[in-house]
């Protein structure tokens, strides 16, 4: 059995490359949204015995109680930024190095798209030879999802260019380390694009708290009348829900 880790942001501080078209209250309720359309996946999925919350937002408390989650605030992991705050939650959620070799997922939690599929073909390419798996964005740049056992525990890499350096930090210590690709794992929504490829895709691919809110409020309106003549994104968010690549390293 497997746990997850999603690190969340504070919700009033949410999305900021969207303060240009949505105003602070608009940016928490889609923050949120998506927030619990990952948490609906992670606690329904067979494969999955403990989800983590790790935030200082005030809301998470009651998030996790809602949810029944475990919730750790950040500022209590002694780290000095997300990486290390993530390196020292991991090493709390995974056995001793002797103790077995459960998985553990670490995942964003702005990923309207994430179905239990998704994690079924992450856990399944994790378990197929250990080390780590990365689930890439749809720029093929950044990483939504780490997941490992113990022994291939990464050095946390998010920022700018995550993908490569989470690869050679990996290559480094000699862990195999697999990319996987998957529409349901690489749209994250960080700016307008994103928002616009997300209203570009058939509802039945959103999940229930996101399309709720695009679908039956005014926000969901106003965004698509904004966001209608913007490019659309690359090909990689227009595959196919199912489909699954992956290159070891």
């Amino acid at each position: 059995m497997a746990q997850a880790l999603v690190p969340l942001k504070d919700l009033v501080q949410a999305k900021t490359r969207l303060a240009g078209l949505l105003r602070p209250s608009e940016r928490r309720a889609l923050a949120q949204a998506m927030l619990e359309d990952v948490l609906q996946v992670l606690v329904g999925h067979p494969r999955i015995q403990r989800v983590t919350l790790l935030s200082d937002d005030p809301a998470a408390p009651l998030l996790a109680r809602q949810w029944g989650l475990d919730h750790w605030p950040q500022s209590e992991q002694g780290g000095s930024g997300l990486n290390e705050e993530l390196s020292r939650a991991s090493e709390r959620l995974l056995p001793a190095p002797d103790g077995g070799s459960e998985p553990l997922l670490v995942l964003h939690a702005d990923l309207p798209l994430l179905s239990a599929a998704d994690i079924t073909a992450v856990l399944d390419n994790q378990g197929e030879g250990g080390g780590l798996v990365i689930g890439c964005d749809h720029r093929g740049t950044g990483t939504n999802l780490l997941a490992f056992g113990r022994p291939a525990m990464p050095r946390f890499c998010f920022g700018p260019d995550s993908c490569a350096q989470h690869l050679a930090a990996a290559a480094e210590a000699g862990t195999p380390a697999r990319v996987v690709h998957r529409t349901g794992i690489a749209l994250d929504v960080d700016e307008a694009r994103d928002l616009a490829a997300l209203l570009a895709l058939s509802p039945a691919l959103r999940g229930q708290h996101t399309q709720a809110l695009l679908n039956a409020t005014p926000l969901g309106r106003r965004m698509s009348l904004a966001l209608a003549s913007l490019t659309p994104l690359p090909p990689m968010t227009r595959k196919s829900r199912g489909g699954v690549d992956g290159r070891m390293a």
